[in-house]
């Protein structure tokens, strides 16, 4: 089977277009479906002096078409129109909304069966928010358009996977966002994907604490003889191998760490600067619970280098080889 994978083109102003082109040169194992702006992928490949031949992708008759592998090169379109003129590096409040309608594409031909995986270059949370819609981020977003109950937000490299218990919020918001219900279903969806998707059975999970030390016996604090340790109590009995809470400060030694296939890290900073650290080029955004794959890279829009071709493709062709591989499944 060749897996027909939606690609989101992200922040006009930010890297995500000139990174779909550096993909587009690529051999790639599917049938890749770029969502943008037409005249903003030409102008940018212009712009970072790329060679890419941008072709439409018409839905209905592609669906129906036997589907062709990705041609290096080529780059097939599917046309959604800027709001407003988009520059590199020059935010724009007026295209959040473009923004927006390339994940609602994205999100409603998965759910319909027109695409098997999706894979989002990133996007600008401020500007989405100054828009006047709240944004989160992609987790969010497509757990919310999909009617997903409880997302669960991973980043893997290698054999390293850290998801996480809360997603985008601030340190003070965390531990009164932890409960032992939501730790346990963040754990069912973790173990459920990791047999699913990656063929592991019985995943091992490695539980964070919160505090450092892990409360060191609750003189650092109390949240892991409330709610961590409970919840990995009832992990157990309900058959997931899970063990913590563990002292986030040395679960991420190899010699620990290989006794695990995944890390459930209590917030976004306990865990992600490890993942980034051992493969910020390789590094890939999985969101887990969705009724669909959806991977993304692990950095942001990057303004800095919108328009100078000079940004790394790397990451994002890691997301699009690991959707290509879980499309399959």
């Amino acid at each position: 089977m060749v897996p027909r994978i939606a690609l989101t083109s992200g922040e006009p102003a930010g890297i995500g277009p000139e990174l779909c082109l550096a993909l587009a040169a690529r051999a790639l194992d599917c049938e890749l479906v770029c969502l943008g702006d037409v005249g903003l992928l030409g102008e940018r490949a212009r712009l970072t002096h790329g060679r890419v031949e941008l072709r439409p992708y018409a839905a209905h008759a592609q669906r129906a078409a036997a589907r062709q592998t990705h041609t290096p090169g080529t780059l097939l379109v599917e046309h959604e129109a800027l709001r407003a003129p988009s520059a590199p590096g020059r935010l724009d409040p007026r295209n959040s909304a473009y923004v927006l309608a390339l994940l609602d594409r994205a999100n409603d031909g998965a759910l319909a069966g027109e695409f098997d995986a999706v894979v989002t270059a990133p996007v600008h949370k401020g500007v989405i928010n100054d828009a006047g819609v709240p944004f989160l981020g992609h987790t969010e977003y497509f757990a919310q358009r999909a009617h997903a109950a409880h997302p669960v937000m991973m980043l893997t490299t290698g054999t390293l996977r850290v998801a996480l218990a809360t997603t985008h919020l601030p340190l003070a918001a965390v531990s009164a966002a932890i409960s032992v219900d939501s730790l346990c279903e963040s754990a069912a969806v973790l173990a459920r994907s990791l047999e699913q998707w990656w063929g592991i059975r019985a995943p091992r999970i490695a539980v964070c604490g919160l505090n450092p030390h892990a409360g060191e016996g609750g003189y650092l604090g109390d949240e892991e003889r409330r709610v961590i340790g409970p919840a990995v109590a009832r992990m157990q009995r309900s058959g997931i191998a899970a063990r913590g809470p563990l002292p986030a400060d040395t679960v991420f030694v190899p010699r620990i760490l290989a006794g695990f296939d995944a890390v459930l890290a209590m917030y976004h900073d306990q865990g992600l600067p490890v993942v980034k650290y051992a493969g910020f080029d390789s590094a890939v955004n999985v969101t887990l619970g969705l009724p669909f794959v959806r991977t993304s890279v692990d950095h942001g829009t990057a303004l800095e280098l919108a328009g100078t071709g000079t940004a790394d493709a790397g990451s994002l062709t890691a997301a699009v080889q690991l959707a290509i591989e879980l499309g399959r499944r």
